[in-house]
């Protein structure tokens, strides 16, 4: 029925005490019912190298809380390269942990961000620079995600996971999810291919050919981020309409950095179909973002007690590159100066989401105490020198 979702967004949106969710809903045995808890959303944005960013964010949970990233969320929506986050935290491992932990992701975009951002002098030539084929051959990344995911399906994910696509034959909006995996064959993948398909980003990689019914039917798909750059709505909407008995929602939104590029009017307003293409999605994701991270903040406010509720996580992107390609070392250096910046700048912050997380997560008895107040060292390096790095090595390629 529709009236359980909006009575949902109701009670989200003007709240029950958070005392009365640990109180009152608390069972004889101390245990709070699951419809009781608030139900823990990850959503995390698309943005090719820069993924890189919110990998920091979860390496800095995953060490103030000593738990894996799926302890401490019930499900997580990624987009693009989000997705790719998304199942490599939640890709099993031995014992049935996490074969990935998120400093291995952020290792992932630093050692191997090269591979997939690679294209010959010839495919140069063959794609007229960037006019008649995608950017990059899609070799480079296929071979990463194979080294990366092996064998894993989508149903063997270790919780919830949400990946956005778009079909372009049929033309709608496509989403990979492990609870239909779980429940349909047919709509079970391996996890490299729903990868290879949601990061597809028009005029990067070709569109991803995936096989359905047998191998005269398919679907053809490109990125998720040319309609949920921003997946924040899309994990909202899923949580209202898979689990509406869930009284309160904490959602965590990362992004992968804020564009402040100004496209100046006097040069823009000769530009034609070939210089807009790339800049157009560029600030198609960009209003995407800002959109979204508004609604969520009107739809999932604090409580009246103060239990905070939505969490975004995003840097500035005032120096370096931002565009989602570039993978040079000097650039990498920049995007890392800049979260550890941002994490400096949302240390209580952390903190107190930290807290939250936790106190939802589920018992291990092999978990090692937390260190929710442990703060990140500084690396010592200089995010100045590491900009003035960056430019003179721009300028020695130009």
């Amino acid at each position: 029925m529709a009236s359980a979702p909006l009575s949902l967004a109701r009670r989200m949106l003007f709240g029950r005490k958070a005392s009365a969710i640990a109180d009152a809903g608390a069972g004889l045995d101390g245990v709070v019912p699951p419809r009781r808890r608030p139900f823990r959303v990850l959503a995390i944005d698309g943005g090719g190298i820069r993924g890189i960013l919110p990998a920091i964010v979860l390496a800095d949970l995953e060490r103030r809380t000593n738990r894996p990233i799926i302890d401490l969320f019930d499900m997580i929506v990624g987009t693009s390269t989000g997705g790719l986050i998304a199942l490599a935290l939640a890709c099993p491992g031995e014992g049935g942990r996490p074969r990935h932990t998120a400093r291995d992701v952020i290792r992932l975009y630093a050692e191997e961000g090269k591979r997939v951002f690679s294209r010959s002098v010839w495919h140069k030539i063959r794609a007229v620079g960037n006019l008649t084929d995608g950017k990059y051959p899609s070799a480079g990344l296929e071979s990463v995600l194979e080294g990366y995911f092996g064998d894993c399906r989508l149903k063997d994910a270790l919780c919830d996971v949400v990946v956005p696509a778009y079909e372009i034959e049929r033309r709608f909006p496509f989403f990979f999810k492990t609870s239909k995996a779980r429940t349909k064959q047919y709509y079970d993948y391996p996890m490299k291919q729903v990868i290879r398909a949601a990061t597809a980003a028009p005029t990067y990689f070709e569109p991803a050919r995936i096989a359905i019914d047998g191998p005269n039917d398919y679907y053809a798909l490109v990125d998720g981020a040319l309609f949920a750059y921003n997946p924040g709505m899309c994990a909202y909407t899923e949580v209202l309409h898979r689990f509406p008995d869930h009284e309160s929602i904490i959602m965590v939104s990362l992004g992968t950095g804020e564009l402040t590029r100004r496209l100046p009017y006097d040069e823009v307003k000769d530009w034609g179909a070939a210089r807009w293409a790339q800049p157009t999605f560029a600030l198609m994701c960009d209003g995407i973002c800002d959109a979204v991270d508004f609604q969520l903040q009107q739809l999932l406010p604090s409580t009246p007690d103060g239990m905070r509720q939505y969490y975004r996580f995003q840097a500035r992107l005032d120096v370096g590159n931002d565009d989602m390609d570039d993978a040079s070392n000097t650039n990498i250096r920049v995007l890392k100066l800049l979260a550890e910046d941002m994490l400096q700048a949302n240390r209580a912050t952390l903190r107190q989401l930290s807290e939250q997380l936790l106190r939802w997560a589920p018992a291990r008895a092999d978990a090692p105490p937390p260190d929710v107040a442990a703060d990140p060292t500084p690396s010592g390096d200089s995010l100045r020198e590491a900009a003035q790095a960056f430019r003179d090595e721009a300028a020695d390629r130009d």
